[in-house]
């Protein structure tokens, strides 16, 4: 029997310390309670423990953790639900990205060594410097990227399910993926 409704994670030994110490604490509940001194003097409580005191808790935290790694042999999360087709077109890239493929190699060869974390940082200085009109001309190249993407997905949604790999000839293919090698690099460098 698989279940879709994830088990209660497992318990540790001082958890179960923290809830039989609520246990006390709610047959007094005229006492008002801060919850910063409770987590504070609960876990002086559990330091000052010994072996004997602790191996208790210990026992209840394995007999946890029997319990939901049982229940977990019988969850079955749903995974993924679709599977997507690797044939099928890729996001076009957004004016942004367009910009940073330019600009990343000019702040990269202009400052050597600088990490990826400054490069984004002085890219997205520059970009926030330039005038609506200077950055035009990436957001209509962005545009046409997703006007053509649009085409693509219509023609694929044509043809009807995936049935299996397109059959590319051998060095289109080829030629394809080099393509796509280098872009990432740029993207990544």
């Amino acid at each position: 029997k698989v279940t879709f409704k994830k088990p209660k994670g497992k318990m540790s030994a001082y958890a179960f310390f923290v809830q039989t110490c609520r246990e006390h604490k709610k047959k007094n509940p005229e006492v008002p309670v801060n919850f910063a001194e409770f987590s504070k003097k609960c876990s002086e409580k559990w330091k000052a423990m010994f072996g004997k005191e602790k191996s208790k808790f210990d026992e209840m935290a394995k007999a946890d953790k029997v319990r939901y790694d049982w229940e977990m042999k019988d969850y079955g999360p749903a995974k993924g639900g679709k599977k997507k087709d690797p044939n099928a077109p890729k996001r076009p890239l957004s004016g942004f990205f367009l910009f940073c493929l330019e600009f990343c190699p000019k702040i990269k060869s202009t400052n050597p060594g600088i990490s990826i974390g400054d490069v984004a940082k002085k890219l997205g200085e520059i970009r926030n410097n330039l005038s609506d009109s200077e950055k035009q001309p990436y957001i209509t190249k962005a545009g046409k990227l997703k006007e053509k993407d649009e085409k693509d997905v219509a023609d694929y949604k044509s043809k009807g399910k995936f049935d299996g790999p397109l059959k590319l000839p051998g060095k289109r293919w080829k030629r394809k993926m080099e393509k796509r090698k280098r872009m990432n690099k740029k993207l990544l460098s």
